[in-house]
C-alpha cells in the first residue's frame, strides 16, 4: 500500500514543527517554500540593527531534509490550492497530496496606506533586515556631511511605528547601536543629533503584558532617550517626513512600519473558504477548514479562537498548532482521533536593550536582568543549528562586553538611500 503523502505550505515555526514531528514516520513528506531556509524572524531586528549577520539567524532547508528518509524539499512559489482534486498549484508544477498543512504565515498590514506602503520598511525577510541596516548606515554617512541643518536632522530621525514586542526591540537596539557605535564612527555626530520616536495607537505599549510590565518598558525606553508617542497614528509618508492624524508632519527619511500583520498572500488564494479579522482563514477545532478534514491551516494563517478571542499571531502559537497537525494526521492514519487543538500560553516577553527585558511565565513577572537572561536563552534554544547557536551566543557575549557591533558593512546602496541627496533641490 502507498506511502499517505503530507504537503506542508509553508517552512516558518507552524511548518518546521509538524515537519519535524512527522519526520522518520511512515508517510511521506512533501516540504514547499518560497525560500531555501527557515528563518527565525523574532532577531530580525537585531540583523537590521548590526547585531547579527543574516546567515546567523536562518538555516538551510535541505540541511534538515538529507537527516530524515521520508522527507523532500521544493523550491517553489505557491499559487493556489485545488481542494477537489487535492493538488497544491506551484510554479514548478503541481503537488498531489493526501494531508495538506497551510503554514504559510503572514505579512505587514498598511491597512491600505499605500503612501506608506512604498516609503516604509518593515521586517518579515532576510532581504528587509538587510536593507534596512543599509539605509541606517548610509543616514549616518549622509548626515556626516551634510550642511543643511533641517535636512541633516531629518537623516538623523528614526521613526517606528507599533508598540509591540518588534517596535520595542528595535528602538532599543537601535539606540544603543547609535549610542554606543555610530556615535564612535562619526565623531561629527553627537547622540543629542539623533532621534529615535517609537509611535504607538493605542495608550501603552506591549499591550500583551500586564500593566506594571508595561510601564517598565516605557519608563525604560525613555530613559535610553527613544521618544515614546501614544495614541498616533500615521495616516502618510513620503521619502522625507510622517505624516500623523490631525496633520502634523515629522521631518525623516527614516520608517519602519511594525503596527500590525494579516495572513499571507496565500490566504487570498484559497477558494471557498470562510476568512476572518486579517484574511486570516477560519478553520474548525481540530485547525481544519470546513468540509475539508484532510487540510489543516496553522500559524499566522489560522483564525483559531479561544474563550472567543482569536489567538494571537505569534511563534508559540504556531509551534503548537504545526505539532497538533502533525499528531492529528498521525492518529487518523492509525484510526485514532485527537481532542480540539488547545492553546497553552506559556507567557510572553520582549527585551528592551542591554540587561533589560520584560517576561511572564507561568504566572509570574519578570523584568529587567533576569527576563533578559530569559530572553536570550529562550532565543538561544528556539534558533535552528548548534553553529547559528554558538555564533550568536558569542556575538551577544562580544556586544555585552565591549559596546560593539561589527556587521556595520553597507552591503548596497538601495536607490530609496541615495535619493535623499535630491531633496534640497526640491522646491
Amino acid at each position: 500500500m502507498p506511502k499517505k503523502r503530507v504537503v506542508i505550505a509553508g517552512m516558518g515555526f507552524g511548518g518546521l514543527r509538524a515537519a519535524r514531528a512527522l519526520a522518520g514516520s511512515d508517510v511521506e513528506l512533501i516540504m514547499i517554500d518560497r525560500n531555501n531556509y527557515h528563518l527565525f524572524q523574532p532577531l530580525l531586528y537585531q540583523v537590521a540593527t548590526a547585531g547579527l549577520e543574516q546567515e546567523e539567524i536562518a538555516y538551510p532547508l535541505r540541511g534538515l531534509v538529507r537527516r530524515w528518509h521520508n522527507a523532500s524539499f521544493l523550491l517553489a512559489e505557491i499559487c493556489g490550492v485545488n481542494f477537489a482534486d487535492k493538488c497544491v498549484q506551484t510554479d514548478a508544477g503541481p503537488v498531489q497530496y493526501d494531508y495538506l498543512v497551510v503554514a504559510a504565515g503572514s505579512r505587514t498590514n498598511f491597512f491600505g496606506m499605500e503612501s506608506v506602503v512604498a516609503h516604509a520598511f518593515d521586517l518579515k525577510r532576510l532581504d528587509q533586515a538587510e536593507d534596512l541596516r543599509n539605509h541606517i548606515l548610509l543616514m549616518f554617512e549622509r548626515a556626516s556631511h551634510e550642511p543643511d541643518a533641517k535636512l541633516r536632522s531629518a537623516l538623523l530621525t528614526f521613526v517606528v511605528v507599533g508598540g509591540g514586542p518588534t517596535g520595542v526591540e528595535f528602538s532599543g537596539a537601535l539606540r544603543e547601536l547609535i549610542v554606543y557605535v555610530l556615535s564612535q564612527d562619526h565623531p561629527d555626530i553627537a547622540v543629542s543629533d539623533t532621534r529615535i520616536i517609537l509611535m504607538e495607537a493605542t495608550d501603552s505599549l506591549l499591550t500583551a503584558m500586564p500593566d506594571d510590565l508595561r510601564r517598565y518598558a516605557y519608563d525604560k525606553l525613555r530613559s535610553m532617550g527613544v521618544e515614546v508617542m501614544l495614541e498616533s497614528r500615521v495616516v502618510g509618508a513620503t521619502a522625507a517626513s510622517v505624516e500623523l492624524y490631525g496633520g502634523t508632519e515629522i521631518a525623516s527619511h527614516t520608517l519602519l512600519w511594525s503596527a500590525g500583520v494579516s495572513a499571507a498572500e496565500l490566504a487570498g488564494y484559497l477558494r471557498d473558504v470562510e476568512s476572518g479579522a486579517g484574511g486570516r482563514i477560519m478553520v474548525q477545532p481540530d485547525l481544519t477548514i470546513h468540509d475539508h478534514p484532510e487540510v489543516f491551516v496553522v500559524g499566522d494563517m489560522a483564525c483559531c479562537t479561544k474563550d472567543g478571542v482569536p489567538l494571537p499571531m505569534m511563534a508559540p502559537v504556531a509551534i503548537q498548532q504545526g505539532e497538533y497537525a502533525a499528531r492529528a494526521i498521525m492518529a487518523r492514519e492509525q484510526g485514532r482521533s485527537l481532542p480540539a487543538f488547545h492553546y497553552l500560553d506559556k507567557g510572553a516577553m520582549a527585551t528592551i536593550g542591554k540587561s533589560s527585558a520584560v517576561a511572564t511565565a507561568a504566572g509570574f513577572k519578570f523584568r529587567g536582568f533576569i527576563a533578559w537572561v530569559a530572553w536570550l536563552l529562550l532565543h538561544l534554544y528556539y534558533l535552528i543549528g548548534f553553529r547559528n547557536r554558538l555564533i550568536v551566543m558569542m556575538n551577544w557575549t562580544y556586544a555585552y562586553w565591549f559596546q560593539e557591533r561589527q556587521v556595520r558593512l553597507i552591503t548596497a546602496i538601495k536607490r530609496r538611500a541615495v535619493s535623499v541627496v535630491l531633496d534640497r533641490n526640491e522646491p
